[in-house]
């Protein structure tokens, strides 16, 4: 028995060590972790339960029937974040540089179906060089099996990727499918094809890192939702993240006890609006006051910045925040914005979170570029991701809300449930000059008139009561009183019932 026993722990040696002690040195020397030194920095201590530590791949040609190494470039299983359970895999670049196989494939596949069958998340790590060549179409058969599981998992659990070296060709795929990406700067990169196929195919010089390195994706494409220093603020992050998250739709977000009073009043809020309707302030600012202790963890802060998009809790209970961002492109909604704002709508939708929007739009971003660019459809995909919603949706006017981006910031219209402004809030379909402007044509050349129109315009639209007179508003509150009201406001709607008409799917314009 005891040599029974010692066989086990040599084997279990061997698997760990992966593609050996120099490889790993070498994985160390350009500043990464290895796949297990990750699981352990992500994963409560001691938790890690680790699935199929002895697959090796199966294939015989170009010599690889000499070539296996027990775990076949994955480390795969479960474990618990903040003592929660989440399943995890982690591509190893030091065996066979992470490329995929068809045994490594059914490695992932199985943590996937797993993990549906029990409600819980997948965080999977990447660094890998892609397919493996000599496996060929097996190994693209198991690119799509993990392809058609991460469909599958969609909206049933959350699905994070975090990308920590390279991420290439068909392994791209599957991470763009989940709900968050996250990357490591200078040592990771995602594209479909490298600097070396679009030097050949279009004749253009890039380096890895122009062509989709972290900050391009993080702040350029959209692709990805943070960019971070290094592989330990990655797994940090993650960690924060899931603590937000329920662990599949069959849950509520978790609800955490909260030390912040919830009718704490917040005087400066009073101010937090310029007087000049042209000078723009930091929504940011607002949110940090509004929910519990300071505390937002922002999605894709470095990519669309007129728009915010990110998680908090107010009076303990988890919600999604949507606002626009005055200090960039005057908050205004363009292509970019629509695309963020929306999925990050429909991800509070799938998995339960309350969604707090807080607006200052003057309307959809005007020019050739946008309108060439598809902005219609993306403005409607926003649109269609707040109509759609379900959850209990509360709204905050804080100062323009101007044309048909009023209509889409989750207004009462798109079935928001409680729907407030500021004092200083202006709802109309543009602003006050423009408007007169077309509507006061023949007073064009008296430069009185116009401004006497104006002022006349500005007392009949630029406040929060015509809305209100209507029932297009529930109140006009005093700014200092925001985090009391929204508190109350969200309190009322936990027992909030909605369902939407049967049908297969939408149609969502993608």
């Amino acid at each position: 028995m005891q040599d029974i026993l010692e066989e086990l722990e040599r084997r279990r040696g061997r698997a760990r060590l992966g593609g050996g002690e120099k490889r790993i040195a070498t994985q160390h020397a350009k500043g990464k972790l290895t796949a297990r030194e990750r699981i352990d920095l992500l994963l409560d201590e001691g938790s890690f339960e680790e699935f199929d530590m002895f697959v090796e791949h199966r294939a015989t040609e170009f010599g690889m029937a000499e070539q296996k190494i027990p775990g076949d470039g994955v480390v795969t299983g479960w474990g618990a974040i903040g003592g929660r359970q989440v399943y995890v895999f982690s591509k190893d670049f030091t065996v066979f540089g992470g490329s995929l196989s068809g045994a490594h494939a059914q490695k992932i596949v199985k943590i996937q179906r797993q993990a549906m069958k029990v409600g819980a998340p997948v965080i999977g790590i990447y660094d890998a060089g892609g397919a493996r060549i000599q496996e060929g179409v097996e190994s693209l058969a198991g690119y799509a099996d993990i392809f058609l599981e991460n469909v599958m998992a969609s909206g049933v659990v959350p699905q994070i990727s975090v990308i920590m070296g390279p991420c290439a060709g068909g392994d791209v795929y599957s991470p763009a499918m989940t709900d968050f990406i996250f990357m490591v700067k200078d040592t990771s990169y995602m594209y479909v094809t490298g600097p070396e196929v679009v030097r050949a195919v279009t004749h253009e010089e890039v380096t890895h890192e122009e062509l989709g390195g972290a900050r391009v994706h993080a702040g350029r494409s959209g692709v990805a939702d943070g960019a971070f220093d290094n592989d330990l603020e990655a797994l940090s992050q993650v960690r924060r993240l899931v603590d937000f998250l329920p662990l599949s739709n069959r849950e509520k977000p978790p609800i955490r006890q909260s030390y912040d009073d919830p009718g704490r009043e917040e005087p400066s809020l009073d101010t937090l609006v310029p007087a000049d309707a042209d000078k723009p302030y930091d929504i940011k600012e607002l949110i940090s006051k509004v929910v519990d202790e300071a505390d937002f963890f922002e999605v894709s802060p470095d990519w669309a910045k007129n728009i915010v998009t990110g998680f908090a809790r107010m009076d303990g209970q988890p919600v999604g925040v949507v606002a626009n961002q005055p200090l960039a492109l005057a908050g205004v909604l363009d292509i970019d914005a629509s695309r963020k704002a929306a999925r990050f709508v429909r991800f509070c939708d799938a998995f339960g979170f309350p969604i707090v929007t807080f607006v200052d739009v003057p309307g959809f971003m005007p020019g050739t570029r946008q309108e060439y660019g598809g902005l219609i459809t993306h403005g409607a995909k926003l649109l269609f991701a707040y109509a759609e919603a379900t959850v209990p949706k509360v709204t905050l006017i804080t100062r323009k809300a101007y044309g048909g981006a009023y209509d889409v910031m989750s207004s009462k219209h798109l079935r928001g449930d409680v729907n407030y402004a500021w004092p200083t809030a202006e709802i109309a379909v543009m602003g006050a000059k423009g408007a007169v402007e077309i509507i006061f044509r023949e007073d064009a050349k008296d430069p009185e008139k116009l401004k006497a129109r104006e002022a006349e315009y500005k007392a009949r639209f630029a406040n929060p009561f015509v809305a209100a007179s209507l029932g297009y508003l529930d109140d006009v509150i005093m700014p200092r009183e925001t985090r009391k009201r929204l508190v109350r406001a969200l309190k009322g709607l936990r027992g909030k019932e909605l369902s939407n008409p049967w049908k297969k799917h939408d149609n969502i314009p993608l």
